[in-house]
């Protein structure tokens, strides 16, 4: 179908009590999560700065130490009643959008949380060592001064170090450097039986360092993980550049932006940084970023915008102004850029607050920004999350760079979401089928942007209430996910697991790999110890039933491709 064609017609929806709440949410955020939230931040780094002051050796042993209590807690664990093994972390603390309904079920906790802190700083290796709970904000506070970072830094301060290796992690640096988890150089891994081991891809567990990533932590507890860090310099020059057209031509723009033709990876061209926001069905900003030094930026007529400060407008509000100047750049303190999208959570701030964005509240309370996710959730009932659920999207497709104009017209098309978040990522070919991998023979293809060894794909980010929803239409989310999810198998995509999902068991298996997962569960005790990655993911409460089969799970894998 054409992008000019018109969206589907849907009949109006009659208001309920939950709109109204949803509508004036604002007073209990205002009043309660963003005083809670902006004291659990300072509560929060007040601990960083604690653990800063411990030198490394004394950060080790307080680790060794935690991973002997997890050890022993796995050991007292009796697999006849206790139920399967996950972490204590409350249900709303996670950062994803899905009800962690496997923990209203009987389960067996393992307390990770004092499992938050920056183990080393190697200069030498370029690795820092860190703890599963370590977060974005505070590894750049410790890596930056340095002038160094990693490889990926994922947006939002919240996001931490497990998170992004067990889940999914992304940033503009990932069209160079892959996933988060295709950062990390080895992993500490607490086994079922209680074994600790650290897993490199050449080493003896070099399958379950593979398996890893996009696991869930369902083949092991993670407890440290070592990742690369490169050079940085203190600036970030970004060129903001418009595009307009169909939703089609947005999207070849998008590519033509920073993708250089098949295998030409080392062109001097190719930017450090790239992200595009699709603002409507006719228009978006392409953003391209350089790394550049202090004596460069502070350079005659040059403009630094120090977007950090609270009373500064919200980032892609400010990127938008591109459509209305045209192109430009400025140079941006490379922390601040790194968490640009931090203080309005990308563009969900809008609806949580309406006028969190205008320039009286971003003066006088915008230091107060952002409520954190977890407090968001943990103030709305079972009522308000189904509202969500079927009112709201948020969800990322992965797909093939190349079907990105494809993508662009069915979420337009489907679900009428704008803004659209754009970011590449290489997709790696490596010595084991993963749970996520290249199309079959995309080297033989020759597109632009990939080279021999990886395939480059693009994170379509789409975070907003749908256009039926604000006219006030019939809008039926769950079946508009299916749809999503269905779309995605078909064009070999992906759908990042932190978000609801209505695939069934047979449909997850279609969409993602089975076969090196499987192998490591059974390898490595995790079946009827750790939950299948699956049953974590699997929308609604498990019943008793549902827990008894996983705990009495075979070692098999039903929907498994090991070819």
């Amino acid at each position: 179908m054409s992008d000019l064609e018109a969206p589907l017609v849907r009949p109006k929806r009659k208001k309920v009590w939950v709109d109204y709440f949803v509508q004036f949410r604002w007073i209990i955020v205002i009043f309660v999560v963003l005083p809670i939230s902006f004291t659990l931040y300072f509560l929060t780094y007040l601990g960083d700065v604690r653990s800063e002051w411990k030198s490394y050796k004394q950060r080790q042993k307080e680790h060794d130490e935690n991973v002997k209590k997890i050890v022993k807690r796995l050991e007292e664990r009796n697999p006849s009643k206790d139920g399967l093994v996950c972490t204590a972390r409350k249900p709303w603390i996670a950062v994803g959008m899905r009800n962690v309904d496997y923990k209203r079920a009987r389960h067996f906790e393992v307390d990770l949380s004092a499992f938050r802190n920056i183990l080393e700083i190697n200069q030498e290796r370029m690795i820092a060592k860190c703890e599963p709970l370590v977060n974005m904000g505070q590894i750049t506070r410790a890596t930056v001064p340095l002038n160094l970072a990693l490889a990926v830094v994922a947006e939002l301060d919240d996001l931490t170090v497990g998170g992004l290796i067990n889940g999914y992690g992304i940033e503009g640096s990932s069209h160079l450097y892959g996933l988060f988890s295709d950062t990390v150089v080895a992993y500490e891994i607490v086994l079922a039986g209680g074994r600790v081991v650290r897993a490199t891809k050449d080493n003896e567990y070099s399958d379950l360092f593979y398996a890893i990533p996009w696991s869930q932590g369902t083949l092991g507890l993670l407890v440290s993980a070592e990742i690369k860090l490169i050079p940085i310099k203190e600036y970030m020059k970004l060129t903001y550049t418009p595009v307009r057209g169909s939703v089609k031509e947005l999207g070849k723009a998008y590519i033509n932006s920073f993708a250089p033709q098949f295998g030409e990876e080392n062109s001097e061209e190719i930017p450090d940084f790239v992200e595009t926001m699709i603002y409507n069905p006719h228009e978006g900003v392409c953003m391209t970023g350089k790394y550049a030094s202090k004596e460069e930026a502070k350079r005659k007529g040059n403009t630094i915008n120090s977007v950090g400060w609270w009373f500064k407008p919200w980032f892609y509000q400010h990127a938008q102004t591109a459509l209305t100047k045209g192109e430009f750049v400025e140079y941006i303190p490379t922390r601040e850029y790194y968490h640009r999208h931090t203080r309005c959570l990308y563009w969900e701030g809008k609806l949580i607050l309406p006028f969190a964005d205008q320039w009286w509240f971003r003066y006088s309370l915008g230091w107060l920004m952002p409520p954190k996710v977890s407090l968001l959730k943990a103030t709305q009932g079972e009522a308000i999350r189904n509202y969500y659920h079927e009112m709201h999207v948020i969800q990322d497709m992965l797909v093939p760079l190349y079907k990105v104009p494809d993508a662009l017209e069915w979420v337009d098309r489907e679900m009428e979401v704008y803004p659209l978040w754009l970011c590449p990522h290489r997709l790696y070919k490596l010595p084991y089928k993963t749970m996520v991998y290249p199309e079959p023979g995309f080297e033989q293809q020759c597109r632009q942007g990939d080279t021999p060894y990886a395939q480059m794909y693009t994170d379509v980010g789409v975070y907003y209430a749908p256009g039926p929803v604000l006219r006030g239409e019939v809008f039926d989310g769950s079946d508009a996910v299916r749809r999503m999810e269905s779309w995605l198998i078909e064009n070999h995509g992906f759908q990042p697991q932190y978000a609801v999902s209505e695939l069934n068991e047979k449909n997850f298996w279609r969409m993602f790999d089975a076969g090196l997962y499987e192998q490591c569960r059974n390898k490595y005790g995790a079946v009827g110890t750790f939950m299948s990655v699956y049953y974590k993911c699997k929308k609604g409460k498990k019943t008793e039933k549902e827990v008894q089969e996983a705990e009495n799970a075979q070692v098999e894998a039903p929907y498994a491709d090991t070819d």
